[in-house]
This record gives C-alpha cells, sequence and structure tokens, in this order.
C-alpha cells in the first residue's frame, strides 16, 4: 500500500480529528512509499528505531511519536540521533496519541478493560471527550485482590493506595500518565481509580477522598491498544507487523 493510502485508512480507524491532542498524529516523518513491513511499539525511541532498522522494516507505528506541544523545536542531540536514523533508513514514523486512547474497541483504555475484565459503560464526566473513563469490575472483589490480578496480568507490581475495607463495584480509568483523574473520579462515587502513573497528591486524593488507587505504569498500561491496532492491520489488511515492547519500569 502507498503511503498516502496508509495514512488515510489509519486515520479511517482512529479518527484524530475528533479529540484535540498534544502532538500531530498520522505521519510525522516521512519516509519509504509503500508501506510493507511494519513494526509497531510504545514509543519511537532508539531502541525501538534500532530495532526496525534490524527488522527490515519500512514503517514505525508507535502511540507515543514526537513535536509535542511545548517540547524544545530545534533537532538536535537525542531528537537529531533518532530522526537521522530514520532518515537514513527511509523508514516512515506513524504515531496515534489520544486517538489511540479513547478508541472503542482497539484503544488502550479499551484493550486494559479486557485484560482486566472491567466493564467499560460511559466516559468520566462531565469532561468532555474525556480520555478516562469509567464502569465496573465484572467480578467485584478487594484492592488486595485486584491489585494481585493487575500484577499476575500486566506483569507489573503496581503502586497502590487501599483505603477501602468493601470490595471495588465500580471504578474508572484512564492509562498513561492519567493519575489527575482521581479527584474527578471521586466526584462521582467510584470506588477505585486505575492509571499508569502517580504524583505526590494522587496518594493524598486517595486517601482524603475514600476511593481505592492504583498506578499500574504508564508504558505497562499502553502497550496493548497499539499491538491490537498491529493485529487489526495484519489480520484485516494483510500487513506484515510485528510488535517490539521495548522494556520501560515507569
Amino acid at each position: 500500500m502507498q503511503r498516502r493510502e496508509f495514512n488515510q485508512l489509519l486515520n479511517e480507524i482512529l479518527k484524530p480529528d475528533s479529540i484535540k491532542d498534544f502532538c500531530p498524529n498520522g505521519l510525522q516523518v516521512e519516509g519509504q512509499e509503500q508501506i510493507k513491513k511494519i513494526v509497531t511499539g510504545v514509543t519511537a525511541s532508539q531502541a525501538l528505531i534500532d530495532a526496525a532498522i534490524a527488522h527490515g522494516a519500512d514503517t514505525i507505528l508507535v502511540h507515543h511519536g514526537y513535536f509535542w506541544k511545548g517540547e524544545s523545536q530545534p533537532i538536535t542531540g537525542m531528537k537529531k540521533r533518532r530522526v537521522a536514523a530514520l532518515l537514513a533508513h527511509d523508514i516512515n514514523l506513524f504515531a496515534y496519541h489520544l486517538p489511540l486512547d479513547v478508541h472503542p474497541v482497539i484503544g488502550n483504555n479499551a484493550q486494559l478493560a479486557e485484560l482486566l475484565d472491567m466493564q467499560w459503560e460511559t466516559g468520566l464526566e462531565p469532561v468532555n471527550n474525556s480520555v478516562a473513563v469509567k464502569g465496573r469490575l465484572k467480578t467485584p472483589m478487594m484492592g488486595e485482590q485486584f491489585a494481585k490480578k493487575i500484577a499476575q496480568v500486566l506483569n507489573r507490581e503496581p503502586l497502590t493506595s487501599l483505603v477501602r475495607d468493601e470490595p471495588i463495584e465500580t471504578i474508572a480509568w484512564c492509562t498513561g500518565g492519567g493519575q489527575g483523574y482521581i479527584d474527578l473520579a471521586a466526584s462521582q462515587g467510584v470506588d477505585a481509580y486505575l492509571t499508569g502513573e502517580a504524583s505526590e497528591q494522587t496518594i493524598h486524593s486517595s486517601r482524603e477522598q475514600g476511593i481505592d488507587f492504583f498506578a499500574a505504569g504508564h508504558h505497562a498500561t499502553e502497550r496493548y491498544g497499539i499491538k491490537a491496532l498491529g493485529e487489526l492491520l495484519s489480520q484485516e489488511h494483510g500487513f506484515d507487523v510485528t510488535f517490539i515492547d521495548i522494556d520501560n519500569p515507569v
């Protein structure tokens, strides 16, 4: 498939124009015209680029790409080395951030819900187009049990603040760096909130508002959307796609 057609296909699947974002979604670095061999991964780090080069890929598709709002604009240092490697090997870089978080089937929130047996019911109101969502555990369980399940499924021991002595029934979640939504979740009376990261104030919010909290890792909670997108491209459109997981403890 030609690069332009591939970009259109991704836009049809992920609908980037439907949500405001902090970076450009779609093609970020132009490479070969024909898209045949794709490597997917969470972040367009140097390690992922090197792995894609070794794999003979013509395209890299990630959740975390480049050119974020507020970042330094000059292409120097680490950014220069990354972009230079892509250009030297004529590799396309495509990135989709929030559109991949919110997709109702292959998105990060949806995939995490499937893995952890959470029922997605609605967005976390009243934020319009909220990236955070809420629902319930299909099988209510105590916070300690849910923490063990997270560790087993994601292979990552979560940071927890367990303040309730009743089973978790309702839960809100946002993959990645969504700890700021905990207050909104608490205001809507959910039993627990799950995200990737924690800030110092997050634990105080949990303790003082009586909401169980789980931080399961930014990378660990966002492996599954990009993996699912690659599987869709392989199964429905015949692309050669390989998911490469570059470990990140955060």
